[in-house]
């Protein structure tokens, strides 16, 4: 038995290693940035970081191959998944706000080594995004001139044929992400007027596509004559929800800027929620104006709305929209820009990455390097990378963020603030003050006819605690009093929050499961129908089982910021729509998606791991402190120790007190009183 726990010694080190969760500062407002950014800035920057390509480009691709005019329901679907995600982003971005956005959550309530693929992800989500947009930007603007730009590219320049590649170097595409690096490392406050200017610009312009574009709108479009209103069925309204979550990927654009805001608490969830519901309001009318506007299988994937005008004979229309596009689309690439470095800026001054990316610029506050290094990715990847191809690699990063945000939603909900020794709330974001021992002193309780009364005898005292006792609210993380009875023989004797981790552990896998016996089930697996029904029931049971032990538990209340209503349920739920639609992406995305997570593992194990800024923390000399004993002969003995957390035992106390001889104090010394 003993070699055995020896033999497993390093394994369970490794396994504390990996897990480790980041120590939150004490001044949660204290930040090496600028706190520059209001409400309506933040709002303006969400807005920019949803409406754009995905409006002015990924209407006419997704209604033209994957889903038809039903596309509006793809945009209601994925809508309501991303406010399940955002009401999840909008409560941590209050409760922490700190530079890393999907990353510093996972790292604050799940693990290092989760925080950092999460992180590793959301990097590959932000170039992707930007190179799409450039891509889609370079696409608008070449419909202007006819396609000229493209003509001369593939005839003076050149052109492959490359299996995931584009077809030309798209050399317009590349230099507007140089240059937009170029703008956003002037500082935030600059980044800020610039969006300001594209993102009036781009509701403008949307204002007049949905006034213009109804007036134009024949519903013989949506008849069977073209095909009808879904004519790819339930499953391609499904799929096109996946790839529609491209279009609100940029709402975390505000969790990420919640280090550069005044008032982060009221201002991050005030601006998620505004933001979030304009965008969605626009894509399901402007989807809906261009479906009934032209014939669904007649759009142009490149340059749906303004070919949609030139078509019905309204060339100054479609003028107007591709410069309006345009706009929108600067406001994508801005907002991608400044959302990837401050990403990155975040996971090197933790040391998970290149400690080269975490230095600011003492005259604009920003992370130039990161900026610079990263923007000159992105273009690379928008020279030599077709849109779909980025675009449908882009959705299972993102719905995996949700996932694991919408995970820490609930443990961190469930998760007992941790205390330190000198009695005071370390990790707290919302400490409550502790009660004053004056006010303990004279005790007063209510009798039957709700009179409080004041009681000074031993026996008045006793029945005060006793009927206290009865009534108090059991500690966070701990089983409800209610449900002692039935669930305190099995799960009764754990830690607070160990049972709600274990449970949303239980949660993820039984939803993956489900999932997949629903997507899979009939068609790839060809289960009998009882086989199929009887998996469902089962996974189905475990999803809400975990649900209902998660609910039994005691969770955090009266935070100040804002916080997600009718946890587990929200966050399950979330989880639940994002695991299904990346269910529903093809299989050579998650074979790049597995290519990726290796990768990052490798930066991970032969840097982050060996970085760590909580690594060197464990290694720092631990608190000493000194305890009196005293002995039989009447003298007082003292013995100097290392303080540990709770459950930790030094290895060297039992060492140090065996050999280490007593230090004699002055109780002990003759002739001495």
């Amino acid at each position: 038995m003993a070699t055995c726990a020896t033999g497993c010694a390093p394994a369970v080190r490794l396994c504390q290693r990996l897990n480790r969760l980041k120590t939150l500062d004490d001044d949660m407002m204290a930040t090496s940035l600028k706190r520059c950014l209001s409400t309506l800035d933040l709002t303006l920057l969400g807005v920019g970081g949803m409406v754009g390509s995905g409006l002015y480009v990924l209407t006419g691709t997704v209604a033209k191959d994957m889903v038809g005019p039903a596309v509006v329901i793809s945009f209601l679907f994925a809508g309501i998944a991303s406010l399940l995600a955002a009401f999840c982003y909008a409560e941590f971005g209050a409760r922490i706000p700190k530079v890393g956005s999907a990353y510093m959550f996972t790292y604050v309530s799940v693990g290092e080594i989760w925080a950092f693929l999460i992180g590793w992800n959301v990097i590959l989500e932000n170039m992707i995004g930007g190179a799409a947009v450039a891509r889609a930007w370079s696409g608008y603007l070449d419909s202007i001139f006819n396609h000229s730009i493209q003509n001369f590219t593939q005839t003076h320049i050149m052109q492959w044929d490359v299996p995931f590649l584009a077809h030309y170097p798209d050399l317009l595409a590349a230099g507007i992400l140089v240059v937009a690096s170029f703008f956003i490392s002037f500082g935030v406050q600059v980044s800020s007027y610039l969006n300001h200017i594209f993102s009036v610009i781009s509701m403008a312009v949307i204002a007049f596509i949905l006034v213009f574009g109804f007036m134009l709108a024949d519903p013989i479009n949506w008849s069977q004559k073209e095909g009808g209103f879904a004519p790819f069925g339930l499953s391609g309204i499904l799929s096109g929800s996946a790839t529609c979550f491209y279009a609100f990927v940029g709402f975390d654009v505000i969790a990420s800027s919640s280090e550069e805001a005044k008032n982060p608490q009221k201002a991050i969830p005030i601006a998620t929620a505004i933001s979030l519901a304009i965008a969605t309001t626009a894509y399901i009318l402007v989807s809906m104006v261009l479906t009934l506007m032209v014939p669904w299988h007649s759009l142009d994937p490149n340059s749906a709305l303004a070919d949609a005008f030139f078509r019905r004979g309204y060339s100054w229309a479609g003028i107007i929209v591709a410069v309006g596009s345009i706009c929108a689309m600067n406001t994508v690439l801005l907002c991608n820009l400044f959302s990837l470095p401050r990403i990155v800026y975040a996971m090197s001054e933790d040391g998970l990455f290149f400690s080269f990316f975490a230095r600011v610029n003492p005259i604009t506050k920003v992370p130039v390097n990161a900026i610079l290094v990263f923007g000159t990715l992105m273009a690379t990847m928008a020279l030599i990378f077709d849109l779909e191809a980025l675009v449908q690699f882009l959705s299972i990063g993102t719905l995996l963020a949700y996932t694991f945000v919408a995970a820490s939603v609930i443990v961190l909900r469930f998760q007992p603030e941790k205390t330190s020794a000198k009695g005071t709330s370390s990790t707290s974001l919302n400490p409550a003050a502790a009660p004053s021992p004056v006010a303990l002193e004279t005790q007063t309780i209510t009798d039957g006819a709700g009179e409080m009364k004041e009681y000074e005898s031993f026996s008045d005292k006793l029945q005060l605690v006793e009927r206290s006792e009865s009534q108090e609210r059991r500690g966070v993380g701990q089983l409800r009093a209610r449900w002692e009875l039935y669930l305190g023989r099995v799960v009764g004797d754990f830690e607070p929050g160990e049972v709600v981790a274990f449970s949303v552990l239980a949660m993820m896998v039984s939803a993956v499961s489900l999932c997949a016996v629903v997507e899979f089930g009939r068609s790839q697996l060809q289960l009998p129908l009882w086989s199929f029904v009887t998996l469902l029931g089962i996974f189905s049971v475990a999803f809400l089982g975990s649900l209902l032990l998660i609910w039994a538990h005691e969770p955090q209340r009266n935070q100040k910021t804002f916080q997600v209503p009718l946890v587990p349920l929200v966050p399950g739920l979330s989880i639940l729509m994002n695991v299904f639609l990346m269910l529903k992406l093809s299989a050579l995305t998650w074979v790049r998606f597995a290519i990726w997570i290796a990768i990052g593992l490798c930066v991970y194990f032969g840097y982050g791991i060996w970085h760590s800024k909580e690594g060197m923390r464990e290694l720092q000399p631990k608190d000493m402190a000194a305890r009196y004993v005293v002995l039989p002969s009447g003298s007082l003995v003292e013995t100097v120790q290392s303080v540990q957390p709770d459950g930790q035992v030094d290895p060297s106390a039992h060492h140090a007190n065996n050999s280490t001889t007593p230090t004699t104090t002055a109780a002990e010394q003759p002739g001495r009183t």
